[in-house]
């Protein structure tokens, strides 16, 4: 067990110097981009999926909250808006860079999140307005001024965000290959991945309701977890589909609908849950 906690210890400190890295080159994409994209998802038009879907899979901490406000004042459609949450990803970025995992790999964790996402966004929105169930927008124009980084705490300073976020995903990256160090140990190395994969529907279901936390614990949990081998592609899919950051908390605090909210909630599991199934059923990745 003092192995297990030792290896688990030594493990995390190894990806301090790459995170920083990872955060600070983020960091500088995030400044660059940040007007030009707010800019750009306002005037999509029918195209919104699209560019949610590519706007959102850039690592920049606050385009979930971005949608999340721009759809409670129905400047964008909801398949726009879900087609930004699926793409977002959190943590998961800097942590397969971190650990050093293929570049191709990478490219095609995302390319399956973009297509999904973009698929999603277009059928959500051709749906609604098949069935006239789409809201009216508001014509009458209206001051609307927010911080991108809302709810994300990305100020503070190129060098001090990034240290920051390394040393909070850092914590969490320990805690959660601590935790998996000690069941593997515990239940044994033949036994934990039959385990979580003894109902293959289940996983994916799992997944997607603890990417549902509003926090960037549940990205890395979920991305842990899948370089560990503990749970399934398709599982890690579908967990970081619904991993949108603070998106999901902007959409609780600014959209009024509690039931429209529930709603949104309810179709993102559900969506994320099926295309976590596909993908392990067909072995896409």
């Amino acid at each position: 067990m003092l192995d297990v906690l030792l290896d688990g210890l030594l493990d995390s400190l190894k990806l301090i110097p790459f995170l920083f890295i990872t955060y600070v080159v983020m960091g500088i994409i995030e400044a660059a981009s940040s007007a030009k994209m707010r800019d750009k998802i306002l005037n999509v038009g029918k195209t919104g999926p699209l560019w949610g879907a590519l706007i959102g899979v850039i690592p920049q901490c606050g385009f979930s909250a971005m949608g999340a406000n721009f759809y409670a004042f129905r400047l964008i459609t909801l398949g726009t808006l879900i087609s930004i949450f699926f793409s977002t990803s959190d943590e998961m970025l800097p942590i397969l860079i971190s650990e050093a995992v293929n570049p191709l790999l990478i490219i095609k964790i995302l390319a399956i999140k973009v297509v999904i996402a973009v698929i999603t966004g277009f059928t959500i929105d051709i749906v609604l307005r098949l069935f006239a169930k789409a809201k009216a927008q508001d014509e009458e124009d209206e001051e609307f001024e927010f911080e991108l980084s809302a709810g994300c705490n990305c100020g503070g300073g190129l060098w001090i965000n990034a240290l920051a976020k390394t040393i909070r995903v850092l914590f969490y990256i320990f805690i959660f290959t601590e935790a998996l160090g000690i069941a593997v140990y515990l239940i044994g190395p033949d036994n934990f991945e039959a385990v979580m994969n003894a109902v293959p529907v289940l996983g994916p279901v799992v997944a997607a309701f603890i990417g549902l936390i509003p926090n960037c614990a549940a990205s890395v949990a979920i991305t842990q977890f899948y370089l560990e081998g503990a749970i399934s592609a398709g599982s890690m899919i579908s967990g970081l589909l619904v991993s949108a950051g603070v998106g999901i908390l902007v959409l609780l605090r600014e959209n009024k609908s509690k039931r429209e909210n529930l709603y949104i909630i309810v179709l993102m599991l559900v969506l994320a849950s099926l295309a976590g199934i596909g993908i392990d059923a067909f072995g896409i990745l």
